[in-house]
């Protein structure tokens, strides 16, 4: 586009909304990543309420160099919400009102 237009990289970034760094920065994968993930995936699966810190300390437990970062943005670990404790909303008439 900046050839065909004969604009700057910085005007052409600015119109297309995307930062100038991703122009002169390829990415790459890492070679290791399906195995990562598998192992991700076996231990979310093995432990299900552990979040993305606890999967990262059991990776690092077992010599896998990762950081939180990028156990979270690969497989979006959560550990999911606990279900709020049904209220009961009390009448003065002694009725009880499930809330």
């Amino acid at each position: 586009m900046r050839a065909e237009l004969g604009l700057s990289e910085r005007r052409v970034c600015r119109v297309r909304g995307q930062r100038r760094s991703t122009q002169s920065k390829i990415p790459t994968t890492p070679e290791d990543e399906a195995a990562l993930s598998a192992d991700i995936i076996a231990l979310a699966l093995q432990y299900g309420r552990y979040g993305y810190r606890r999967i990262t300390a059991l990776l690092r437990e077992a010599s896998w160099r990762v950081s939180k970062k990028r156990v979270w943005q690969r497989e979006g670990l959560k550990v999911p919400q606990k279900q709020p404790k049904k209220g009961r909303l009390r009448c003065n008439a002694g009725s009880c009102i499930r809330g």
